[in-house]
């Protein structure tokens, strides 16, 4: 797939380039080669930013799968993931990883998230008799991911209160609903697909999750959004340190060295990171080109044409280019987000919904060149129309729930 989709990327570029340049503007081709340079500068920063946070987290890792926590984790969700992952042994350390990745991406702690996420993907990889080749775990693995399951937004909140919101939590729950849209989507396209069968076990683990969801979702919706910002935020960072703690304290219990397995835990960040430079630099090159061609002014003109064709209301195209830019680049949906707030308002409907799209959705092919990037996995099979599957529902979910809460 992705033999097909990156140079596809480039040709789309350099099509909407030459549309660009026939029409007058000379300098399309210069900001593509800049923004080619950039992004390859770009990759190395965000390896250098990456080894440190893998070296922090993969040393506390190692101290808690020394402890056996990882085991005690894994036989926990034992009977979910034995019929959603089949080929993962019972009691697998893989499982125990997986559940702590699908926590941190819940409370919205990417920095903790990912170097949890990467060493569970290696141990996925362990047990691959394909090395280059998605296993079906790991496929289910990275659409979850990037579906990005979210209950506490608060980078988001922080963005909104920025730019001036008169409530920046406003948008927490239709967040939550177009989040949780986007994960289910996800969940059923892979289980579709790899034809997993739902029986009582896998629907008692889906209902309770959601029945915890209900519950608190009706206790932070009473909250005032000042207190809920803060609840939010103190909430993530304080289980977080707890978890830590935990590990740490556990550990010293069982008269583990809890010092020489972090070192040894932190080496195998390094080790990582470095292995992840070249998947970098040939996606986020890529997206960088497609964006600077002006391709992405293209598909928008070409959305307000259909919209308008059909009589719809075309205030929502206002917010896309959050949605297209998000599968690609983070800090590209990021800088869309904030744009939009301000050229429309932070309170205004595109205001809203680029904010609700930024927390509904992940950056599917970052996530896709980190995740599989450090195993070596070059053949994705369905990961990548999986994991689109999701931002769509998810994107579609965002639409429909800033029309139902702001009208």
């Amino acid at each position: 797939m992705l033999n097909i989709l990156w140079p596809a990327f480039f040709l789309l570029a350099a099509i909407a380039a030459l549309g660009n340049w026939w029409q007058g503007d000379a300098e399309v081709f210069t900001r593509m080669m800049t923004a080619l340079f950039d992004m390859a500068k770009t990759s190395i920063e965000i390896c250098i930013a990456l080894a440190g946070s893998l070296a922090l987290w993969m040393g506390f890792l190692m101290i808690a799968e020394r402890a056996g926590l990882m085991n005690g984790l894994a036989r926990l969700l034992a009977p979910l993931f034995r019929r959603l992952m089949p080929e993962v042994p019972a009691g697998h350390p893989a499982l125990g990883l997986l559940t702590m990745n699908c926590a941190a991406n819940v409370l919205g702690l990417d920095n903790a998230a990912t170097p949890i996420g990467l060493k569970a993907m290696r141990a996925l990889q362990e047990l691959n008799p394909t090395p280059d080749t998605a296993t079906n775990a790991q496929i289910l693995f990275l659409v979850l991911n990037a579906s990005s399951l979210t209950l506490l937004p608060v980078t988001i909140f922080v963005y909104r209160a920025q730019q001036g919101a008169v409530d920046p939590a406003a948008v927490f729950l239709p967040i939550l609903l177009a989040t949780s849209a986007s994960s289910l989507a996800g969940l059923f396209a892979v289980a579709v697909v790899q034809r997993l069968k739902f029986d009582w076990v896998m629907w008692g683990y889906v209902l309770t999750i959601g029945a915890v969801l209900a519950l608190l979702m009706s206790s932070l919706a009473t909250l005032p959004a000042a207190v809920l910002t803060e609840v939010s935020s103190l909430t993530g960072n304080l289980v977080l340190f707890s978890i830590l703690l935990g590990f740490l304290s556990y550990a010293f219990y069982q008269k583990i060295a809890v010092y020489d397995a972090f070192i040894e835990g932190a080496k195998g960040g390094f080790e990582i990171a470095i292995q992840l430079l070249p998947y970098l630099v040939a996606m986020l090159a890529a997206i960088g080109v497609l964006r600077a061609s002006g391709a992405l002014d293209w598909a928008l003109s070409g959305i307000r044409y259909i919209v308008t064709l059909f009589n719809g209301d075309i205030r929502f195209v206002d917010a896309l280019p959050t949605a297209l830019i998000k599968p690609f680049s983070g800090s590209g949906a990021r800088a869309m987000m904030i744009e939009t707030m301000k050229n429309f308002g932070v309170d205004s409907f595109a205001g809203r919904l680029a904010a609700v799209i930024q927390g509904s959705t992940e950056t599917t092919f970052y996530v896709l060149a980190v995740y599989f990037g450090a195993v070596g996995v070059r053949y994705t099979r369905h990961a990548i129309p999986c994991a689109l599957f999701a931002d769509l529902c998810g994107v579609l979910a965002a639409i429909a729930v800033c029309y139902w809460f702001f009208g």
